[in-house]
């Protein structure tokens, strides 16, 4: 079965301002490496305004929120400029429909995957999602994409228990936070610490669904991969999950400058087999990766790169 890329031009229309390492050249780096015909059998699709778009955001956060990003939006539209929820977390005009196009990707590859039509999904989207708590945009983030595709899979398609995997340098808070007192819902996370958002400890551990698996400054993959396994895959397996969406956060690079730790494209190739693995085992190969960081520009792009590869070779 085929992989699924879902992205789409309106992620290029979020204008993070002049100097913002979450830009749109993250798009386009990824598109001229995924433009190869290595990459020719991805079936793709456009990251789609769904209807319900709105309804799947308001089951993880509250409508508040929702509300106080679409003012947002619309204050960005009355300006014709930009509006800052906080110190690095931006909106622009165009912000609003790349938001909702990121978590209509999430339900759409969800919908694909779930079906059994594709093998899995990657959804090359932005503005990222992790960072966002259920009631606070953050970290360049709005909308929690992964958890609300992790809990659109239990309402909408049966799913009994979802498990979020983040590979992300910085900690998936909003993630947690949104997971954190259901044990049906597990997420695990391999990141540096200490970094922003200063969360991810070992000690965080919600109702026994999460696993935190902290790195230093300066880790390369050989210590990656034992956490990986140890504190992530252990888990996971004995959690036995229906789905895995995967947090893909590339920001892990050797080559990042958000982040320290030392990973080259191996390892996220790695990573990214011994969740097919996973998935393999529990969820009959469903997997839905949802981009999250990765700031230099040709590290993001060889990374992305290996991690389709593998999703293609994995649902082959």
């Amino acid at each position: 079965m085929a992989t699924l890329l879902l992205t789409h031009p309106a992620f290029i229309e979020h204008d993070t301002g002049p100097g913002h390492p979450e830009r749109a050249d993250r798009m386009r780096a990824i598109d001229k490496v995924l433009a190869h015909e290595s990459y020719n059998a991805l079936e793709r699709a456009e990251a789609p305004m769904r209807l319900d778009a709105e309804e799947e955001i308001r089951r993880v956060h509250p409508a508040g929120h929702l509300d106080k990003i679409k003012g947002a939006a619309e204050l960005a539209k009355k300006r014709d400029g930009s509006v800052h929820l906080d110190g690095d977390t931006v909106m622009s005009p165009g912000t609003y429909e790349a938001a909702i196009r990121a978590v209509g990707a999430g339900l759409e590859a969800v919908d694909e995957v779930m079906s059994g039509r594709v093998a899995n999904a990657f959804c090359q989207v932005r503005p990222p999602g992790h960072h966002a708590e259920a009631d606070r945009a953050m970290g360049f983030c709005l909308f929690s994409n992964a958890a609300i595709a992790a809990h659109y899979a239990r309402a909408r398609h049966g799913a009994e228990r979802v498990a979020v995997v983040d590979f992300d340098v910085h900690h998936g808070n909003g993630t947690q936070d949104i997971f954190w007192s259901d044990k049906n819902l597990f997420y695990g996370s391999t990141h540096q610490m200490p970094l922003f958002p200063g969360t991810g400890a070992l000690s965080e551990t919600g109702v026994g669904n999460i696993w935190n698996a902290p790195l230093r400054e300066g880790d390369a993959g050989e210590t990656f991969r034992d956490a990986f396994t140890s504190r992530i895959l252990g888990p996971l397996h004995n959690f036995s999950p229906d789905l895995i969406v995967i947090s893909a956060g590339f920001d892990a690079h050797k080559r990042d400058p958000l982040g320290g730790l030392r990973l080259v494209e191996a390892d996220f190739m790695w990573a990214t087999e011994q969740l097919g693995k996973a998935a393999e085992t529990h969820g009959r190969r469903r997997i839905v990766s949802m981009l999250e960081g990765g700031y230099d520009l040709d590290a993001l792009a060889k990374s992305v790169a290996v991690h389709v590869r593998t999703l293609m070779d994995i649902g082959s």
